[in-house]
């Protein structure tokens, strides 16, 4: 992959599990695949979404080679490294590199949050252990460590396979702040699903998306839209998307974005522990949700 790569929609995508919270590898192989026939390009796994922190390394492995044998050549496969510690990232490049992954989203240290110093050496590690193409995830709200606009261009001058980040900061600003220090060095692709359109209208060029997950057409089209500068159209279908878009940027994120995916169709609302199926209110008032947004839902995105 190289810079110019790292555009479109790229689903974050979850990761199905059978009656025994084994991984349902049929079920994922036809899901990625449908992903891409949609018009998305590109498959991340397992990020946060794809309850990474819950699967082994052999699982990991083996949804990297799912999803490589289901995409093929339609769209490359990103693998997410996150881990505790830096040894244990390193070896999970490698492992996606052997596994056909095409590219890296590279996430800072669980658990510990270092220095400056420390959290750069853990990065240009992950970095230099493999060719692979990377993308930095700066997720701030979620785990504790901000790579302020500065650094990652240090990062991007010194690291020549350094080629996006995903910026899930919530600052629509941030986007600005990196085109102005890299220029096209680095794609900046959003990381929230509900700062799509104000985050291409900033200079982002792609979406690591959520909800895509359930309604990949209405993704893609809406990525397009704001792509193309159709204002009224975007405007028109971020308005209806936008209650659902919301459930990506909630602690609950992962149980609401499989429940909706079970109401269109699309999968299961299981979810490993320690994450367990929503109930009661939280579950009623999610399903109102869905089940409004759903009912209203356009007839075409064309």
């Amino acid at each position: 992959m190289r810079t110019t790569e790292w555009s479109g929609v790229l689903p974050a995508i979850t990761t199905p599990f059978a009656d025994d919270l084994s991984i349902d590898v049929p079920f994922l192989r036809r899901h990625a695949a449908w992903l891409v026939e949609a018009g998305c390009t590109g498959i991340v796994t397992p990020g946060s979404l794809g309850e990474g922190a819950t699967l082994s390394e052999e699982e990991k492995a083996l949804l990297w080679r799912t999803c490589v044998e289901s995409a093929g050549d339609r769209a490359p496969v990103v693998a997410a490294i996150a881990a505790a510690s830096t040894s244990e990232a390193v070896r999970l490049a490698r492992a996606a590199e052997r596994a056909g992954c095409r590219g890296l989203m590279v996430l800072p240290p669980y658990v510990y949050r270092g220095s400056w110093r420390e959290t750069r050496a853990h990065f240009a590690a992950i970095f230099e252990s493999t060719p692979l193409s990377c993308m930095l995830y700066n997720n701030p709200i979620a785990y504790g460590t901000d790579v302020l606009p500065e650094a990652i261009a240090d990062l991007a001058a010194s690291h020549g396979n350094l080629h996006a980040v995903k910026e899930s900061s919530g600052d629509v600003r941030r986007i600005t702040a990196i085109r102005s220090l890299a220029g096209d060095r680095l794609s900046v692709l959003v990381g929230l699903d509900d700062l799509l359109v104000e985050g291409v209208a900033a200079g982002a060029s792609g979406w690591v998306a959520g909800l895509v997950n359930a309604l990949p057409e209405e993704s893609v089209r809406l990525f397009e839209l704001a792509r193309g500068g159709d204002d009224r159209r975007a405007a028109e279908l971020y308005r209806w998307f936008l209650p659902l878009l919301r459930m990506d940027t909630v602690p609950e994120f992962v149980h609401l974005i499989k429940l909706v995916q079970q109401e269109v169709g699309m999968g299961s609302e299981r979810t490993r522990p320690p994450r367990l199926p929503l109930s009661g209110e939280a579950r009623t008032t999610a399903l109102a949700t869905i089940r409004r947004a759903l009912a209203a839902r356009p007839t075409t995105v064309a």
